[in-house]
């Protein structure tokens, strides 16, 4: 098997997990805790699908792929606020809130593929994403970007700055007179638009049609993306990378003799080995998942 010819599937796989991860990644260093990755990518892949389909059936053209991914990235967003909402104002238990809203998304896309298309998933879409000469998706220059963009804000910006320091230290940020109540929003909203995009990048190019299996514990494994890569763009990437890279092998080896069940435990597997192999000192922001109680001296 040639390794070249592979790595446009990888990247193909890894591109999701990439864009969640680094959503994650701003989220976690505002001091957010975001674990409802799963579902943001759910929302976001069934909100492309159902755009996607229905603007092609009344004539759209090619151009409804990107409406779709766009309408995505809204929906996953303000989805993500009800997770602010109750992380940030309400001092919620974070990862509670999350899982909730893991479980509000298996609801939310089943009931509107029920509503438009009288089935659990969506028809199959007429239009998707196209390859480039080399093979590579447009998710997966996205994916680039997303990194790069993720990099200069954090560390060139004074915005990031703001944003890291509201993880690390969020009293010390309110007493310069920072909003952490606003970043820490900001930080949320981030992640989820990431996350929707995330999901219309997956339907958009591994499949034609949107399913509740679809995108398959790729938001958890973003989440551990995230910890493994020490929570910074450059650690998510190679992260992602290596967990993107174990889901397309179980997909490419799958053909052989082995059992397939071997093959489809592959991609956790290597998420727990990496885990516990680098899981010494605590890289996480020192704020991450602590509600903060503003001082009324």
């Amino acid at each position: 098997m040639n390794i070249l010819n592979m790595i446009p599937t990888i990247m193909m796989v890894t591109a999701p997990i990439l864009i969640t991860a680094i959503g994650g990644m701003i989220c976690e260093r505002s001091g957010v805790v975001n674990v409802a990755l799963e579902g943001l990518m759910s929302i976001g892949a069934c909100a492309a699908a159902c755009t996607a389909f229905i603007l092609q059936s009344t004539g759209a053209g090619g151009g409804s792929v990107w409406v779709g991914v766009l309408i995505a990235m809204l929906i996953s967003g303000i989805i993500s606020l009800i997770h602010a909402v109750a992380a940030i104002d309400l001092k919620a238990n974070q990862t509670i809130s999350g899982t909730g809203i893991n479980l509000l998304a298996d609801g939310i896309t089943i009931f509107a593929c029920q509503v438009l298309f009288g089935m659990d998933r969506t028809d199959t879409i007429p239009i998707r994403m196209h390859t480039d000469g080399l093979g590579f998706y447009p998710s997966f220059y996205i994916a680039i970007g997303v990194v790069v963009l993720s990099w200069f804000v954090l560390y060139k910006t004074p915005f990031g700055m703001h944003l890291r320091a509201c993880g690390e230290h969020p009293a010390a940020a309110d007493s310069v007179g920072i909003n952490v109540r606003r970043v820490r929003y900001i930080g949320v909203f981030v992640s989820g638009v990431l996350g929707g995009l995330a999901g219309a990048c997956a339907v958009m190019t591994q499949t034609t049609q949107f399913t509740s299996t679809l995108i398959g514990g790729r938001g958890f494994i973003a989440l551990a993306a995230v910890a493994f890569g020490r929570w910074t763009p450059i650690g998510v990437l190679g992260a992602s990378v290596l967990f993107g890279a174990s889901q397309a092998l179980s997909v490419l080896l799958s053909g052989t003799s082995i059992p397939s069940e071997v093959f489809n435990i592959i991609p956790y597997a290597i998420t727990l080995i990496a885990l516990i192999a680098f899981s010494g000192k605590d890289f996480a922001p020192r704020s991450a998942g602590l509600p903060y109680e503003k001082s009324s001296s």
